[in-house]
Order: C-alpha cells, then structure tokens, then sequence
C-alpha cells in the first residue's frame, strides 16, 4: 500500500496546477516496470516480439572463408613471379568446398560464397579477368593491383562464435530473426504478449455497422487504438462501450482487471458527473488523474487495479492517439519487456506561423512533410487544430512539437518533427 501511495503522493509534486510533459514521463520512467513472462517461440513467430535473454552466437558466421564474388582464387604471393598468368585447377562452387590445397602459380574458379581452397587468400573478379587456352591447359591472367586478400571474407567476419548478437530488452525485426536465423538458432526466449483491454466510454458511442441517431457517433477510437496496441506489440483484447452507469463500469472494470495486463479506457477520465471511469478506479485500486501542461490531452488517468496497470486516455481522437504515442505506448514497452526509449525528432522548416502561443504548455500539431523552394525539408501544419478532428490524424506525417518556452513560431524557423514511422505507423 505504500509503494501505490508513493504513486500517487510523486503525481503531484510539481509546483504548478499542471504537470508538464517531462516530468510525466520521468514520473512513468521510475514507476513502470515489466510484468510479462517468458516463453520460448520458434523463429517465425519472433518477429515483433521482445527478447527475453541475450542472443549469443554458437558458431562463426561465416563458417569458413569464403568468396564475395565470382571470380578466381589464388595466393596473392604467387601473383609477380606468375606475371599474373595462373593455371585453373579445380572449379569449387558454393556448398561445394574442396580440401585439395592449391598448387604453386595456379588458381580456382570460384563463385559467390563458396569456400576459399587450401592456401588461396585472394580473389580476382570475373569481369577483370580474361581466361584463354593454350596445349590443352586453361589459364586464367590477373590484374595487378589487387590487394592480400581482396573480395575474401574471414571466417567469424559478420560474427564471432561466443559474441552477443542481440541484447534482451530488443523488439525484433525482420532483420534482427535474420541475424538470429544465420547462426543456426531455430527458437527464441521472448517475453509473452501483453494483454490489453480496451474500453470506451459513453452512452453517444456506437460501432461501425450499427444504426446511428442525432446526438450518437461511432467509436472510431476503438479501431485507432486497436492498431496502435498492435503495432506495439501488444494484444488487444476487445471490451465493447461502457455505458454510462457506475455499477455497469465497476462490473467491467474488475472483470478486465482479472483477465488481462493492461486496461486500457478512453473517454470518462475527467471530472464530470457522467465521467465513472475515475471514480471506479478509485473504489478499486489507485488512480493518478493527471492535468497534463499538453494540447491536446490535457486529462489522462494512470492507475492500477490489483496486478493490472490502468491507462485513460482522453475521449476525443486527437489527443487519444497523442497520449497514446507520448505516455502510453512506452509504458506498454516497459510491461512487455522492453524499453521506455526516446522519441526520434528531426529539426525541419516551419512552412507555418503561429502568431500567439501561451506558455508553459507543449503543444503537438499534426503535419505533413514538404520540400522548400530550394528543396530543403520542411513541415505544413494542419490548419484545424480540433482534437476531434480525425482527417488531419489521417493525412499527417507526424508531429510538430512546440516546447513549453516558445510563445510563437515564425515561417521559415526551425521545428522539432516527430515522424509516424518510429511508431509502425507511417504512410504508404
């Protein structure tokens, strides 16, 4: 009880009715920690996931030395005293090595990634060279030039047997279940997909398919947050709309807090009299209602129920998916065994001007990527700023971030970018 009351005692010491954006996150950096278990999968099921332990290399990779090129093989020290003419022994071809050692002045056809011969350190490209016979023998002539062991690759050269290949914490990619894949591995320890249950919130809401009335919307923030649940790696586990009845959100809220890692809720999350959300958590477990120093996402509770990690996001689309990118996902990196990480941001041009910022707040705006006049990267910013607007979500690239000085951005200046595609997020 005390370590959740420490929880809640560190949310609010800031000195302003706000918190601001970097004391949030170092507030989560410190609080969250994993709670995913490992288990073991094969490699075509790794992609994605977070590794559980180090991945150490049982063997060089390559093998042996090979060839990087097809070409001819030969010992480098033979070149001058042969006047580069070198007769053609063996043909040696990849998969099929030869332990036939090369004799003096003489070299082996060889093609890409076959083992070198016995003695060869060098390889000439075919396209350099010109082969011709004379009484029934080939020979082969070199360019000089070509230094001791030119376009030969070193046994163990990508990787030495022994060598930690990738470090736990790691969420794979394709590239990373490739090297994983070359030192022969056939499985991986990883950690188990988080659960994550999603909610929304409110009488208004209603699903794509079903009939619709004045006053109602469709829960399009379902749908966005599913695949942001996804491309973090996580698995999210469908919970419906609650409806806007206290007895109703308690029942769900501890049926959620049973079964899965995470809940995750958006709408309901203020103040309001209609708002249960808040106050079930409060009844349940521990709840942090956050005023955030941000636009948009002002409102965004941080709990836990029993082992169950509580996040709420605001209930409009825009400031859902900015809270989810900025404070949600990392946490949900943290629990599945990963990283909280840093967010990549690029400087560019400002193609946009705000006049009046006010001050101590940070500010993300959506926008799109262009190229100046003089074809230098710039930022457009998408003019209707609404945090319900999901069209400027849909056509943006990323984020514009204003920080907590500024107080207006001039065209021409230069912005921090916060680009979709760090997230699996980026357009086509």
């Amino acid at each position: 009880m005390a370590e959740r009351r420490r929880l809640l005692d560190d949310c609010f010491v800031h000195g302003s009715d706000s918190l601001r954006h970097d004391e949030a996150l170092a507030i989560l950096r410190r609080e969250v920690t994993a709670v995913a278990r490992a288990e073991t999968v094969p490699l075509t099921a790794a992609n994605g996931r977070y590794l559980a332990e180090a991945v150490t290399a049982p063997r060089d990779v390559p093998l042996a030395d090979n060839s990087a090129v097809d070409g001819y093989a030969f010992r480098h020290a033979d070149h001058d005293p042969a006047g580069g003419f070198f007769r053609l022994e063996t043909r040696i071809a990849a998969g099929h090595p030869s332990d036939v050692p090369l004799g003096p002045w003489a070299a082996a056809r060889i093609f890409t990634g076959a083992v070198m011969p016995p003695g060869a350190d060098t390889v000439a490209m075919q396209e350099d060279c010109e082969r011709h016979d004379q009484d029934g023998q080939a020979f082969v002539v070199v360019p000089a030039g070509l230094k001791p062991g030119a376009n030969r690759r070193r046994a163990g050269e990508d990787v030495k047997a022994g060598s930690v290949l990738l470090e736990p914490g790691r969420r794979l990619r394709p590239q990373d279940v490739a090297a994983i894949a070359s030192t022969g591995k056939t499985d991986v320890a990883v950690y188990r997909r988080l659960r994550v249950a999603l909610m929304s919130s409110g009488d208004e809401l209603r699903r794509p398919g079903e009939a619709i009335l004045p006053g109602q919307v469709y829960d399009a923030n379902h749908y966005l947050l599913r695949a942001l649940v996804e491309a973090a790696g996580a698995e999210p586990i469908d919970l419906g709309i609650l409806p806007d009845r206290a007895d109703s959100v308690q029942t769900a809220l501890e049926a959620a807090a049973a079964g899965c890692d995470v809940l995750l809720t958006t709408g309901g999350a203020s103040h309001g009299e209609e708002d249960h959300i808040t106050t079930t958590l409060d009844r349940l477990g521990t709840r942090c209602l956050w005023p955030l120093a941000i636009k948009p996402g002002r409102s965004m509770a941080v709990g836990r129920i029993d082992g169950c990690v509580f996040l709420g996001l605001p209930g409009n689309p825009v400031a859902a998916m900015v809270c989810f990118l900025l404070y949600a996902r990392p946490v949900l990196s943290v629990l599945g065994g990963g990283a909280f990480g840093e967010l990549q941001r690029f400087q560019v041009i400002a193609d946009f001007e705000i006049a009046r910022k006010k001050p101590g707040r940070r500010e993300f705006h959506r926008g799109t990527l262009g190229r100046t006049a003089d074809g230098r990267t710039c930022v457009h910013r998408f003019e209707r700023d609404g945090s319900g607007l999901i069209s400027g979500l849909s056509e943006a690239d990323g984020l514009i971030e204003i920080d907590e000085e500024t107080t207006a951005v001039a065209r021409g200046s230069q912005v921090d970018f916060i680009p979709f595609g760090q997230f699996g997020i980026a357009a086509g």
